[in-house]
């Protein structure tokens, strides 16, 4: 079990994701600076008060938020209060926002976001994950929100088959897309009307895409080995910044769990 969380390069950038790694479940959780505010707790908190159980269906979910969101909610009123001002309005309008994927050790999965869940088979090669197309993550995620009713289009749930030969993770949304990205490119030949019409969107995430598929040969095995198996966060971060630097990541914070 490793779980590993990076904030953007560059000085006194604020980490809103957040991860666990326990025998029971792993989860990623990324905070949604974009609006409201405490972006960094409602991660954290969501993927510290999972439990330990899988959860089977959106009812239950559903049921498992409107239990835990309270106490965050008044705790970060407090904190808010304290702030005052537009801080405060903008608590109170629009609260906190953060995704939330997990895999618990019966190989169930959920996912209420763009943060992914794989599962890769190092005898066939094959990649599994709780996303849809490539292309999806152009659009704007569904969010967990600390006061408001959930959208139950944005709950996922499924299946992974738990083996020894079978690595069992979960990313947040630019990592994810990179991992996904270099599978599809090393396996062209199944996915090239997926790539294209992700290219032909002309998004930033089109730029990485083409950017990979200039390569002269996507070795896919050598991404899973550069996965924080064991490797320290230093080593990650190097890793990270040798892809930006490449044109393959885009710039974000970066968070991997690892069962």
């Amino acid at each position: 079990m490793r779980a590993i969380s990076l904030a953007k390069f560059g000085e006194g950038m604020i980490n809103e994701d957040a991860a666990i790694a326990k025998k029971e479940v792993i989860a990623v959780s990324d905070g949604a600076g974009g609006g409201g505010v405490f972006a960094d707790l409602w991660s954290n908190y969501l993927v510290e008060q999972l439990p330990d159980k899988p959860i089977n269906n959106y009812k239950v979910f559903d049921k498992w938020i409107d239990k835990i969101w309270e106490p965050f909610y008044n705790s970060c009123e407090e904190k808010a209060i304290l702030e005052g001002g537009m801080f405060l309005n903008k608590f109170y309008d629009e609260g906190s926002f953060a995704t939330l994927v997990a895999v618990w050790n019966t190989g169930h999965w959920i996912s209420f976001g763009d943060s992914v869940a794989f599962c890769y088979d190092k005898v066939n090669g094959k990649l599994q994950h709780s996303f849809g197309r490539l292309v999806d993550f152009n659009n704007p995620p569904y969010l967990i929100n600390c006061k408001d009713p959930l959208c139950e289009q944005g709950f996922k749930s499924g299946q992974f088959d738990i083996h020894p030969d079978k690595i069992i993770f979960a990313a947040s949304d630019a990592l994810a897309h990179y991992i996904l990205m270099m599978y599809e490119v090393a396996h062209r030949e199944e996915f090239e009307s997926e790539l294209q019409e992700a290219i032909s969107a002309q998004t930033k995430d089109s730029n990485f895409i083409k950017t990979c598929m200039s390569q002269r040969k996507v070795d896919f095995e050598d991404v899973i080995k550069k996965l924080p198996m064991s490797n320290t966060a230093g080593n990650f971060r190097k890793h990270l910044e040798s892809l930006r630097k490449k044109g393959l990541i885009a710039h974000d914070d970066y968070t991997i769990a690892i069962m």
